[in-house]
């Protein structure tokens, strides 16, 4: 059986490793978790860029308008801290609001550290694009990715996006029977 083919945008977020302060992390990340869990063959455009409002919110347009990626993520800028400005750059380029997701990330981070409810992660879409705010810390990357990528492939479904598919002993992907393909 063949797997759809699917483009995802990585977008880290941060001053300092965007100026090589420090190695970035986060795009590592996100690649390996996406390598170890979906069936699909995945292309990654990735981007390393500093948290800057107006360079975020062009980017994110860029990788779903001219871009076509189906799913972007983005890692990094997400807290109280003056210079956190990926979910005011979320929303200011989204067309529909999904407010589920910032609630569930925040949940599934909540079962690890305290200061979860210090993040402001959203969820959005924007033309055939889902677009997600995850942490910055890899290991947080995972879990909130562990906990929530269940619901992505069927998003992206009703976005008219490629249909997403994980390795068995990975996450449990759910789709309505209605939704489900034969032979998938």
């Amino acid at each position: 059986m063949t797997h759809d083919s699917v483009r995802i945008g990585l977008v880290s977020i941060s001053d300092r490793a965007s100026s090589g302060t420090y190695e970035d992390k986060g795009l590592p990340a996100l690649e390996a978790w996406f390598g170890g869990v979906l069936k699909n063959p995945a292309e990654y455009v990735t981007r390393l860029i500093p948290d800057e409002q107006a360079l975020i919110e062009a980017t994110l347009i860029e990788l779903a308008d001219s871009g076509h990626c189906s799913l972007i993520l983005t890692t990094g800028g997400t807290g109280p801290a003056l210079r956190d400005v990926t979910p005011e750059a979320t929303l200011a380029v989204a067309h529909k609001v999904l407010p589920g997701f910032g609630e569930a990330m925040r949940a599934v981070s909540l079962k690890y550290v305290p200061t979860a409810i210090l993040s402001r992660q959203v969820g959005v879409t924007r033309g055939a694009s889902l677009i997600l705010n995850l942490p910055g810390q890899p290991k947080a990357i995972k879990e909130t990715l562990d906990g929530i990528f269940a619901a992505v492939p069927y998003c992206i479904d009703l976005l008219g996006g490629p249909y997403l598919e994980t390795q068995a002993d990975t996450i449990a992907v759910f789709r309505p029977k209605s939704a489900l393909r034969s032979g998938a």
